[in-house]
């Protein structure tokens, strides 16, 4: 049974080479392709961000 299609928003960013570069060697590694390690890493970054929101709110409501 073919994999059912995630719904999906294209874009498109300039990236510095170097880091480029460390994303290739990335998922060349991993085997991942580079729109899962994108998402993952985006995802990851908005989660940390989220919780220090969440840390610095309680720390203000005291």
């Amino acid at each position: 049974m073919p994999r059912q299609k995630k719904e999906s928003q294209p874009f498109s960013i300039r990236m510095d080479k170097a880091v480029y570069e460390r994303l290739n060697e990335y998922c060349e590694e991993s085997g991942l392709s580079k729109t899962v390690a994108i998402e993952r890493a985006i995802s990851l970054y908005i989660d940390d961000y989220d919780g220090k929101k969440k840390i610095i709110a309680g720390k203000v409501g005291r």
